[in-house]
C-alpha cells in the first residue's frame, strides 16, 4: 500500500510536469519518454494491485484456516478433558478394588479365626465323647455285675424249689396231720408260677414296646439327617445362584462402562500418560479377573468345609442341635447379604 501510494504521488508529479511542459512549449522528445514512464508506472500500478487482491484473498484463507485451526484446538481440548476424566474415574475404580481386596483379606483372617475356634470346640465335643464313652462302659460292667446277681438268685430260687420238692416228699409219708400244710403249700407254689408267668409276659411285652420305640425314633432320626441335608444342600445351591448372579450382573456393568468408555486412540493417549504401554494398561484393568477366579475358588472350598461342617455334626453324638443351628443361620446370613447386594447391583443398573 506504501508502494501504491508512492507510485500514485509520482504519478501525480508526472501529470503536473507534463501539464507543465505542455505550457512552456518544450521539447517533443522529452515528453514522449515522460508519457513511456506514466505507463509504466500505470502497469506497476495494476501489478502492485493485482498482488494486493492476491494477498488479500491469502489473508482471507489464511484466517479461515486460524479459525479452523482454533475450533479443532477447542474440540481437542474438551476430548482431552474428557479423557482425564475417565481417567480419574478408571483410579477410582482401581483404588475401589484395592480396598475391596483389603476388605476381603480382612474376611480371610476372621474366617481362619473362626475356623481355629471351630477346630477347638471340636476337640472339646471329642474329649466329651470320650468321657461319654467311658461312662456308657462303666454302666455296662454295672448292669453285668447286675445279670450275674440275677443268675446267681435265680440259682438260689432252684435250690429252693428244690429243697420245697424234697420238703414235700418228706411231708408225703407224713400222716393226717401234715395234709393240711400240704394242701396250703400246693396251693402257694400255684400262686407263685402263676405270678412268675404274669411278670414273664409283662417283660416280654415290656421289650416289645422298647423295640418299636427304638425303630420308630431311628426311623425318625434318618429322615431328620436327610431333611438337614437336603436343606444344607438347597441353601448352599441358592448361595451358589446368587454369586454367579452378582457376578454376571458386575460384568454388565463393567461392559456398560467400557462401552461408555476410551476409543483406541484415548486408551494409547492414557497409555502415554501413564508412561505405559497399551498391553499393561488392559493388563492393569483386566487384574480383577483373576482375583475374581481366587475369589470363587475360595468360596467354593469354603462351602465345601461347611458342608463337611454340617456332616460331621449329624454324626456326631448328641447334644449338637446348637452348633447346627448356628451353622445354619451363618449361612442364611451370607444369603442375606448375597441378595441385598444382588439388588442394589440391579438397581444400580
Amino acid at each position: 500500500q506504501q508502494e501504491k501510494e508512492d507510485l500514485q504521488g509520482k504519478l501525480k508529479l508526472r501529470e503536473h510536469l507534463s501539464q507543465t511542459a505542455g505550457k512552456s512549449e518544450a521539447t517533443p522528445a522529452p515528453s514522449k519518454n515522460i508519457d513511456l514512464e506514466m505507463k509504466q508506472l500505470q502497469c506497476k500500478l495494476k501489478n502492485l494491485n493485482n498482488e494486493i487482491t492476491k494477498q488479500s484473498t491469502t489473508v482471507k484463507s489464511l484466517k479461515n484456516e486460524v479459525q479452523e485451526k482454533e475450533e479443532r484446538v477447542q474440540e481437542l481440548q474438551a476430548k482431552i478433558s474428557r479423557l482425564e476424566r475417565d481417567l480419574n474415574m478408571k483410579r477410582h475404580l482401581i483404588e475401589n478394588l484395592r480396598s475391596r481386596l483389603k476388605a476381603n483379606q480382612e474376611n480371610e483372617k476372621t474366617s481362619n479365626e473362626t475356623l481355629e475356634s471351630l477346630e477347638r470346640k471340636v476337640k472339646a465335643l471329642a474329649e466329651d465323647c470320650s468321657n461319654k464313652k467311658t461312662s456308657i462302659d462303666s454302666l455296662k460292667q454295672r448292669l453285668s455285675v447286675a445279670t450275674k446277681e440275677r443268675s446267681q438268685y435265680e440259682q438260689m430260687y432252684h435250690k429252693a424249689k428244690d429243697e420245697l420238692e424234697q420238703k414235700d416228699l418228706k411231708l408225703t409219708n407224713l400222716e393226717s396231720k401234715m395234709i393240711e400244710t400240704e394242701c396250703a403249700m400246693t396251693e402257694l407254689e400255684t400262686t407263685a408260677s402263676q405270678q412268675l408267668h404274669g411278670l414273664a409276659k409283662q417283660s416280654g411285652q415290656a421289650l416289645e414296646t422298647v423295640q418299636k420305640k427304638l425303630l420308630l425314633s431311628n426311623d425318625k432320626v434318618e429322615e431328620f439327617v436327610t431333611f438337614v441335608k437336603a436343606l444344607t444342600r438347597e441353601l448352599q445351591h441358592s448361595v451358589q445362584e446368587l454369586r454367579t448372579k452378582i457376578k454376571q450382573a458386575k460384568k454388565m456393568e463393567e461392559v456398560r462402562v467400557c462401552q461408555k468408555g476410551l476409543s483406541q486412540e484415548s486408551v494409547q493417549l492414557a497409555a502415554s500418560i501413564l508412561n505405559v504401554t497399551t498391553t499393561d494398561l488392559e493388563e492393569i484393568l483386566e487384574v480383577e479377573d483373576d482375583k475374581e477366579t481366587a475369589k470363587t475358588k475360595m468360596e467354593f472350598e469354603k462351602d465345601k468345609e461347611w458342608l463337611q461342617y454340617i456332616q460331621k455334626l449329624l454324626e456326631a453324638q448328641f447334644p449338637f442341635a446348637s452348633y447346627l443351628m448356628d451353622a445354619i443361620l451363618e449361612k442364611l446370613s451370607e444369603k442375606k447379604k448375597l441378595v441385598e447386594e444382588y439388588s442394589s447391583l440391579v438397581k444400580h443398573t
